[in-house]
């Protein structure tokens, strides 16, 4: 079974980002993504992404977001965890605002290990001690280290 933080990684884990709207945080994604992967074309991750959101809001409740779509020409699960500086209105189903965007791209192909890490995200992020420690953190290491630790105790 892949675990998150075999997929996430301290680069892609970062704290006081940017927000501003929906939209921009999702460009902000693609780029961090392709820049770290350069295989991977910005507009194609920004337009999945997009995409997976007009089939209904990833926003999670919480002020949590999980943006996730399958990507032409991923190679395997890739992951990022972005703590907003502000929070934006994602329109999550509690209509609360989000800060905290924890992100899985797939390869096209993938089906069961999608929906498995889907679901290890959505657990984690249900324990209010995870979501609090996430929001406290003061740097990128710290966040991902929140992560590594949550998923060393499950």
């Amino acid at each position: 079974m892949i675990r998150l933080e075999d997929i996430l990684t301290p680069d892609r884990s970062l704290v006081n980002v940017p927000g501003g709207s929906k939209k921009r945080a999702l460009e902000y994604i693609a780029n961090l993504v392709a820049r770290e992967m350069p295989d991977l074309d910005q507009q194609t991750i920004f337009e999945s992404l997009i995409a997976r959101e007009k089939l209904g809001s990833t926003g999670f409740g919480n002020g949590i977001a999980i943006p996730h779509c399958r990507l032409p020409g991923c190679p395997a699960p890739i992951s990022v965890l972005l703590r907003l500086e502000a929070p934006i209105d994602f329109d999550a189903i509690d209509g609360a605002p989000v800060d905290l965007l924890f992100v899985l791209l797939v390869p096209e192909a993938a089906t069961d290990e999608h929906l498995q890490l889907l679901r290890q995200i959505a657990s984690m992020l249900d324990r209010s001690e995870i979501r609090e420690r996430l929001r406290q953190v003061e740097s990128s290491e710290a966040l991902y280290q929140v992560v590594a630790d949550a998923q060393k105790g499950q």
